[in-house]
């Protein structure tokens, strides 16, 4: 079984604590405990960062944060075979109230196995519904598009997590063999594609925005897609107030290049909303500025930011802490605070628009010294009021 915390160890200068959060509580602290993954390679260094800007905020607002390492990635998958450890889903959600995520891939584990194992391993096992991945422009001049601006790249993803493709059912006959067949089952329940549109609706709802789109591709896939199309054509009854409309996932694409403002929320299945988000982030300048969400609204949710563990930047002071600090950001929406939310965001635009950044964003800056601008900046602005939407 997993033990509690192991008393005053460390990782990566983040300490643990053998004090469980029900002890804290009776202690009268009303801290947020958030779980550290750090992972493998620069999702080690881009979460330090993340840290580092996210207890500056907290200590602004006057809010207690504790951070809880947690050694799950490559190293402790190669020392004793352990990738998920029996108990820790459990310890999440009775100790924690939020996850904060590295990043996941070593190259001494081809198979990838520990990281499909903890990544895919939460979403699933904690019902992490929600794959919520926002895409906005921070300056112009990082878009591939051509006369676009900050006003015509701004809407957000709503993926769901826990079914489609990436349900793993399915198997090998022959394998190796010329007779070989790979069979890949789409699994689409009436229960989480209900829930996956409806979280889609009530987000624009609550942040006050007027569209939603659902993308599928029934025109294919006539059976798993023509449940999102009548769960769809049910659902948008309801929210009345909202203009929604339905694009297959091939126009869906193409529009999205060609005039991204028409868009505030995109809803689809687990595989395509892969694909857009991704496609999304190089809109709006790389996948060093985009961070994700992995959420149950009920229960313990996981931030991350989108890029992989780059093992071949790792520990060189290269990697953009960008996309980590964002998804603190969402973090802290998820947890109720939105005016310190709001000051992560702004301060990372100002970052972006001044070029005190990492290379790949056009600065000079390492991911340490980055995460410090971020750090110096937000001490003396402070917190004000929060933002309309994350």
């Amino acid at each position: 079984m997993l033990a509690s915390r192991r008393t005053g160890a460390t990782v990566d200068g983040f300490q643990e604590s053998s004090r469980t959060v029900k002890e804290k509580s009776q202690a009268g602290t009303d801290a947020k405990h958030i779980a550290v993954i750090p992972g493998d390679g620069i999702g080690q260094e881009v979460t330090a960062e993340a840290i580092k800007v996210l207890r500056v905020v907290g200590r602004a607002a006057g809010r207690e944060l504790e951070f809880v390492a947690l050694d799950w990635g490559a190293d402790r998958y190669l020392r004793d075979g352990v990738t998920l450890p029996e108990g820790a889903v459990e310890m999440l959600r009775r100790e924690f109230d939020a996850i904060l995520f590295g990043a996941l891939g070593d190259p001494r584990v081809p198979s990838n196995q520990h990281a499909a194992d903890i990544l895919l391993g939460l979403r699933f096992k904690l019902d992490l519904y929600v794959n919520a991945r926002p895409v906005e422009l921070l300056d112009a001049l990082l878009t591939p598009l051509r006369d676009r601006t900050e006003r015509d790249i701004r809407f957000i993803v709503i993926r769901e997590n826990t079914e489609g493709l990436y349900a793993g059912v399915g198997g090998f006959f022959k394998k190796g063999t010329p007779d070989e067949v790979a069979v890949q089952e789409d699994i689409n329940t009436r229960k989480g594609v209900e829930r996956i549109i409806r979280y889609a609706f009530e987000y624009a709802r609550r942040h006050g925005l007027r569209r939603v789109c659902m993308s599928d591709k029934s025109n294919a896939l006539a059976y798993g897609h023509d449940l999102w199309q009548r769960v769809f054509a049910q659902l948008r009854k309801e929210y009345a107030e909202v203009e929604s409309r339905h694009l297959y996932i091939d126009t869906m694409a193409m529009e999205l290049v060609r005039d991204p403002g028409q868009f505030d929320v995109i809803v689809t299945c687990n595989l395509f909303g892969d694909i857009l988000s991704d496609l999304g982030a190089q809109l709006a300048g790389g996948l060093g500025l985009a961070p994700s969400g992995n959420i149950n609204p009920e229960a313990v949710s996981l931030f991350e930011p989108v890029h992989g563990s780059a093992p071949n930047i790792a520990g060189k002071n290269l990697a953009n802490p960008l996309g980590a600090v964002l998804a603190g950001a969402m973090m802290f929406d998820h947890l109720g605070w939105t005016a310190e939310a709001a000051a992560i965001r702004e301060a990372v635009r100002a970052a972006v628009r001044q070029k005190h950044t990492t290379a790949d964003l056009g600065g000079t800056l390492g991911t340490h010294e980055a995460g410090d601008w971020l750090a110096n900046y937000l001490a003396k602005q402070g917190v004000s009021s929060p933002g309309a939407r994350p």
